[in-house]
């Protein structure tokens, strides 16, 4: 199970700098990305509150972060691309981890 989480990680990193470097090679990219992200979510859940709350918000505020990366001369428009198509891996990853504590809650009741 573990080689499994390392290789959604090392892919989706490697998605993230194609996609990051070259957009126009594939339409689908933050499709790919977003899959990435719902499966390594489903995968292992976060069981703690605080890292979960951790992810929603690096979800949110991530690509406004790397936004001001723009500035930096030649790799700042890369960086800014990396960064917000990872914010998607995570932003998936948030969204399955939402879908288990509703469905467990939705248990217990």
């Amino acid at each position: 199970m573990q080689m499994v989480e390392k290789a959604l990680m090392y892919g989706s990193v490697l998605v993230a700098v194609v996609a990051s470097l070259a957009p126009e090679l594939f339409a689908f990219f933050p499709l790919v990305l977003l899959a990435i992200g719902l499966v390594s979510g489903f995968m292992r859940p976060i069981e703690d509150v605080s890292t979960r709350v951790a992810y929603y918000v690096l979800a949110a505020l991530l690509p406004g972060i790397a936004n001001h990366l723009d500035v930096v001369p030649v790799v700042g428009g890369y960086a800014n691309g990396f960064l917000d198509h990872f914010a998607v891996v995570i932003a998936g990853t948030a969204i399955a981890n939402i879908f288990i504590v509703l469905v467990k809650q939705l248990k217990e009741a």
